[in-house]
């Protein structure tokens, strides 16, 4: 029986230029780290795992649409804060009638929406 998720993955090339993103500019908070992964723990049950593309099946994830989203508190300010630092976009900031959303790329070009609703 499954209970949980414990957490979703995305590959990156660089784990420090990667820890600079998660953690400084978007601000998970980082449960554990080693040598090839971290483990950040966002509020909610699932965390979100940046991991070294090690191998050649992984380095296939490395540069694409994550289908992770996550939801924002202020997210007009949030995107301002990120587009000072230098983040790029690959969707800008909308309103839409659910709410705001935004996707940003990580530096290896990893997409990951941001929504406020």
């Amino acid at each position: 029986m499954i209970t949980g998720m414990k957490n979703i993955v995305v590959f990156v090339t660089d784990l420090a230029r990667a820890k600079r993103f998660y953690v400084e500019l978007l601000k998970l908070p980082l449960a554990q780290e080693s040598m090839t992964m971290m483990e950040l723990s966002p509020p909610g049950d699932t965390a979100l795992g940046v991991a070294l593309a090690l191998t050649d099946e992984a380095r296939k994830f490395v540069g694409r649409h994550t289908g992770i989203t996550l939801t924002v508190q202020g997210i007009e300010q949030f995107c301002r804060d990120l587009t000072a630092a230098g983040v790029a976009f690959a969707e800008p900031l909308e309103v839409s009638p659910w709410g705001k959303m935004a996707v940003v790329k990580d530096p290896d070009g990893n997409q990951l929406a941001l929504v406020e609703m």
